[in-house]
């Protein structure tokens, strides 16, 4: 029950009411985890699943105490008193109800207690969803704030060398077609900040839409982003994630519910004990004393029913198909372990060739700025034109916005290898949220 009471306490966390963020300073990525996770639809959803299995258990273990039923069976008799829906007419009675010994029940109580496991685990999961969603377009919205500043100095480097065009083909010292070039250039690096800025407005949108906030306020601060974990390749975080991953528990809890739903099925055939007692307050008009030798008001049976099941072939039946079922939940999660295993091997093996293309992309920036000043240095000794130094840093831009795709695409991949090795969480928000 540990996995179900941490995320009753995460779900009351998400209750509370939004927290107002000053909207002249950044919003810290944490914060705007702890807002995406009070304010997102999906911890409503959540709670309300997490109530109604609560609610499931407390039905099926109250079985055990006696129900109180408190009425009357008023009626007109004519000849014999006849029953009125199995009991004799009466000014008022009490029926008393209840479970003694019910070997079938008990298995449907821990039925419904694992039901309530998987539905905390499925809540675990949802949660993760959240904290997953929000970090990505988090650090996703601070690459391209990133990218916007670069795609400035390009567009204002390609304007200038635009103007010098200009001025060069006036002058009849380059034709046309160069002009041409240079406002392909400006054009280019035009649609790049437009698409650039349509991402960046998408995303703030949908972070203002997981935290409550105005889509004005949401600033991101890059420092505040957490360090991601190394990847160790020899680390077994397959056998990791098959052990910690929420869905790999919802499944086995999922299993393990109807594993106990067809053992409840089968001991519906065993015997059972119930409490059973009636009080009854008869009345003369129902001529009770014409057709029995005493007439008494007051009338109260209290005891036990003792049933022992001979032959039901239907309840064998009910049986088979339960054990089907559970079998093939208990397939089904096996099936999901399984894909989750595989899954998480494959994003460790990811990490570690996106981290190569990360460090390939940082080396051909680095050979880029260096081009950019072998460049200028060839045109202060007149072996180079500004069309080669524009060439330069057009390509350094280049470089420079493959190698933030390139550290963002990497980031992506261990965060969600975090996620299947359930350290996403503590990553996000730190320890102190155990």
């Amino acid at each position: 029950m540990k996995l179900h009471a941490r995320v009753s306490a995460a779900l009351l966390l998400c209750s509370l009411p939004v927290l107002a963020q000053d909207a002249s300073k950044p919003l810290p990525f944490r914060t705007a985890i702890e807002l995406a996770l009070r304010n997102s639809a999906v911890s409503g959803v959540s709670r309300a699943d997490l109530e109604r299995v609560q609610a499931t258990v407390s039905q099926t273990r109250n079985l055990y105490l006696p129900q109180v039923t408190l009425g009357s069976a008023l009626g007109y008799s004519h000849g014999f008193p006849l029953s009125l829906e199995g009991s004799a007419p009466s000014l008022f009675n009490v029926n008393i109800q209840g479970l003694l010994i019910n070997p079938a029940q008990r298995d449907y109580l821990k039925a419904a207690k694992s039901d309530a496991e998987s539905t905390a685990a499925q809540n675990a999961d949802r949660r993760n969803n959240i904290i997953l969603e929000t970090a990505l377009d988090y650090m996703q919205l601070d690459l391209l704030d990133s990218s916007l500043a670069v795609h400035s100095e390009q567009q204002a480097a390609a304007a200038k060398y635009q103007d010098i065009i200009t001025q060069r083909v006036q002058a009849g010292l380059d034709s046309q077609t160069e002009l041409t070039r240079a406002k392909l250039a400006v054009a280019r690096t035009r649609l790049e900040i437009a698409q650039t800025q349509t991402a960046s407005d998408q995303l703030r949108y949908r972070l203002a839409q997981l935290t409550g906030l105005p889509e004005n306020s949401i600033r991101t601060a890059t420092e505040s982003i957490p360090q991601l974990p190394a990847v160790s390749q020899d680390e077994n975080l397959a056998a990791q994630a098959a052990a910690q991953d929420a869905s790999v528990k919802a499944a086995e809890q999922t299993a393990r519910a109807k594993e106990f739903r067809a053992e409840a099925e089968h001991k519906q055939l065993y015997p059972t004990v119930d409490l059973a007692g009636q009080y009854a307050l008869l009345a003369r008009y129902n001529n009770y004393d014409q057709f029995f030798k005493t007439f008494e008001r007051n009338n109260l049976s209290i005891g036990v029913v003792i049933r022992f099941p001979i032959f039901s072939a239907p309840q064998r039946a009910a049986a088979q198909v339960a054990r089907a079922d559970a079998r093939k939940a208990r397939e089904e999660a096996r099936n999901v372990k399984e894909q989750v295993s595989v899954e998480t091997l494959r994003a460790q093996r990811t990490v570690q060739q996106l981290a190569a293309a990360r460090d390939v992309a940082m080396l051909e920036h680095q050979l880029a700025e260096s081009d950019i000043e072998a460049t200028q240095a060839k045109i202060e000794s007149g072996t180079a034109s500004l069309k080669d130094e524009q060439n330069a840093r057009v390509a350094e831009h280049q470089h420079y916005a493959a190698y933030l795709n390139s550290t963002f695409d990497l980031d992506k991949a261990q965060i969600q290898l975090l996620r299947q090795t359930g350290g996403l969480e503590t990553w996000a928000l730190g320890p102190a949220q155990h």
